[in-house]
Formats: structure tokens, sequence, C-alpha cells
């Protein structure tokens, strides 16, 4: 089933299409699949594998949300245009501009509704995944007409991972005040390749918005970022956070980083802690953070600071939010190792002088880091900035479905919960 695309799809490809055949030389392409210039022997990252993955040795699932969601007909393009590249130069250039391309039809797709039989709901944030992952693959496996070096191709794939993340297009207009979210991509797929992250959802649905509240015009920009180490270990969060940090017009007045925790609940996360100790699950990519809650450990590209910082997001506030059928929660439980002992131990009130951090409030994992990262560019860079973490809760399936890859239930949990996520956020700003 191929959807036809909305106005603005067709309008954003129109546009892409014609500024990439002028900087590449490529002809005018149809949607039909291209594998002409790519070398499926050359196998992906642990993540790009599950391109081929369904349900119990059935058809694809990535396959099946790319088709409903209308994102295979960026990928299509991107590999014909791929294809047609004559040099280096206009590869970085297509590569940049089908990039922001993916990224500005997700986040308009994301908040206008979407009308054609079969298609998935606006919010959905899982089309915009798969198309990046194929396409991330699609540079991996290419054989160009000219000379590609291993620097150049992984510089392609890091510029894919940025345009296509909002991380190159977070800039603010004058005379509003900024506002930056951050949702995160779906994770532990090994266990359901269906599954999708409400988190990054809710990015998607924040993209560019204007909200007018007590008579004050907020702008908000979002990014929504890998479950990697590697990303985090070579300073993605900061790349993206830093520059709205740093006085001038791009700084912000709110950063909420945010993330998917637990079923049921809202947590605003009041302490951050510096290591990595989840052991029970990896990453998109399979490899671990190296750390236990017995022996955590600090990632090695993390500047100096503390073992634990503290939200400055207006909490009291936020914590009023209405944000039925779930219950919202302050959040101040860690695990620590105390000053002089070797044994982790639960402290529900937050963490005592000289100790370790083992578990911040929102866990030991990516989530957990992504708060500390964006709460040290606040105390490095503008101590007064609000800047927190909210954890949002579980995006869960109907109970009786193990096979199709939406149901009423999922749909109706998803807009709850990116409801939920906005009058959050709402009630910080008012």
């Amino acid at each position: 089933m191929r959807l036809r695309p909305s106005s603005f799809s067709r309008s954003l490809l129109i546009g892409a299409i014609a500024l990439t055949t002028a900087l590449t030389g490529a002809p005018t392409v149809h949607a039909a699949p291209v594998t002409g210039c790519l070398d499926s022997g050359v196998q992906g990252t642990v993540e790009e594998q599950r391109l081929d993955n369904g349900i119990a040795g059935g058809p694809s699932v990535p396959a099946e949300i790319l088709d409903r969601s209308g994102f295979d007909r960026h990928v299509e393009l991107f590999k014909r245009l791929l294809c047609a590249a004559p040099s280096s130069r206009a590869a970085a250039v297509l590569v940049r501009i089908q990039g922001e391309a993916l990224w500005r039809t997700a986040t308009h797709r994301a908040q206008h509704p979407q009308t054609a039989p079969g298609a998935l709901p606006a919010t959905d944030d899982r089309g915009l995944y798969w198309a990046r992952i194929s396409m991330a693959l699609a540079l991996r496996q290419w054989q160009p007409r000219f000379d590609l070096g291993t620097a150049e191709r992984a510089g392609l794939i890091r510029s894919l991972e940025y345009t296509s993340r909002g991380i190159t297009g977070t800039w603010f207009a004058p005379g509003v005040r900024k506002i930056l979210v951050t949702g995160f991509d779906p994770f532990t797929l090994d266990a359901d390749i269906r599954i999708g992250n409400p988190s990054g959802a809710n990015a998607l649905t924040l993209d560019g918005r204007r909200w007018v509240v007590n008579g004050t015009t907020y702008q908000i920009q979002t990014v929504v970022f890998p479950v990697r180490y590697t990303d985090f270990n070579e300073n993605m969060v900061e790349n993206a956070l830093a520059p709205h940090y740093r006085r001038g017009p791009q700084r912000a007045d709110l950063v909420m980083t945010a993330s998917q925790g637990r079923v049921g609940i809202f947590d605003l996360e009041v302490f951050n802690g510096r290591r990595r100790s989840v052991s029970s699950i990896g990453d998109n990519n399979n490899l671990w953070g190296g750390g236990t809650t017995n022996a955590p450990v600090v990632s090695p590209s993390m500047p100096p600071g503390p073992e634990w910082l503290t939200s400055s997001l207006p909490l009291a506030r936020m914590a009023q939010a209405d944000v039925a059928p779930f219950r919202m929660r302050v959040n101040t439980s860690v695990l620590e190792i105390p000053a002089g002992q070797t044994a982790p131990v639960r402290r529900p009130d937050g963490p005592t002088e000289g100790s370790i951090a083992s578990e911040g409030a929102g866990g030991g994992y990516l989530s957990n880091e992504v708060a500390y990262r964006n709460t040290l560019q606040r105390d490095l860079l503008d101590p007064s900035m609000p800047a927190g973490h909210l954890h949002v809760p579980v995006l869960s399936f109907d109970p009786a479905n193990t096979t199709a890859i939406t149901d009423p239930t999922y749909e109706a949990n998803r807009e709850a919960i990116v409801q939920g996520a906005h009058t959050t956020l709402r009630a910080a700003l008012s």
C-alpha cells in the first residue's frame, strides 16, 4: 500500500529534488526501488540490520511502517539521488538537503492529521526513525563513481544524523521566548520491533510551534536523540544544546530533555547522576555502557563535573499539570554508593554528601545521562537557566495485539502521553 504524500510533502519533495538536482546534476526521478549503486554485501550496523525484521518470521515491520507513513518515498528518492551524485562535494550537499527535508516532513506530518486510508496517525514517530536508518544503511552500502574515503563516508552519515534529528535546525526567531525540548528514538527493538517512543513523538509535535501563555509568545524547537552510547561519547548532546546556553540571540529561556520511563507515570526527575550503571539492556546497537550498579562508570567524553546535579525546572508548577489518565510524580529517589562504602543504597529523598552516583532519579541509562549532560551545560554556561528532565509514560499496545503495528489502544495511549507532555510544558511556562 503506497500512500499519496500530502501537499506539503509534495512541495517539500519537489523543492528538495530541484535543489539537489541543480547541485548534483541528477535527473528527475520517480519512486521505483533502486539498488544499482548499493552493495548489499556491505553489512549494516546492528540497528540497520533490523530493517528486515518481522514478527515470528513474517514480513518486515519497518517496511510496513515506512509504507504506511509515506516515508518510503523519501528513502527511495534518497537512494536515486545518491546514485546520481557526481562528486563528494555534491554528495555532501545532497545528504544535508535530504536530511533536513526528512526532518521537516516528519515535524509537519506530526502537526497535521493524515487522512489517507491506512495511513499511520500524524504523531507516529516510527516512520522518521526507520527512514533515517534506511538512509544511513544506503550511505554505508553506496558505491560511488568516485573515490570516497572512510572518513568522508562517516562524515556523510554524521551529517544525515544531525540534519534529520533537528540538531542543525534549532534556530529561534527574534522577539520570542525560546524553549528547547528533546526526545529519543525507539529502543528495546529486539524485544518488540514495533515499538515507538512517545518522547520522540512529542518532540515532532512541538518543533517550530509558537504558544502564547499569559500574553507571552514562546517558540519551541526540538531535537530527537539516538539511543546509542557512541553518539553520546561523541558529544552529540553538547553539540545540540550548548549553542542555546551561550549568550546571544539563540540563547534559550528553558531547556527540557525528555525520554520514555515508567508505566503510567510522568516523572519530573530531580537529581541527575554522573555515571552509567545499566547492565540489563544495551543500546540500539546492542552495546553496553560498561557500568553496573556496584561499579558505575563515567562516559569517556563527559566534561568535568560533580556526581550529582539538580533540575532547575519549575517543578512545583509542573507537578500540578493534569496528565490524566496518567499520574504525575516529582521523583527524588536515587541509588548511591555512600561515601566510604562499596554497596549501593536506595535514597528516596536524594543523594547524601560525598556519595557516588549509581542511578539518578531517571536511572542509570541514557535518559539519566542526557539529563546530566543537559544540566551540566547549564552549570558550565548559564547557571540561571531553567533546565531538567521529564520522563513520559511507557507507550503500550493492546495486550491482545502481538502482531499488528498499531491498534486503537496504542494510538490513544500515544495521544494521551503527548497531550500530557504538552500540558506539563505549558505549566512550566505559566
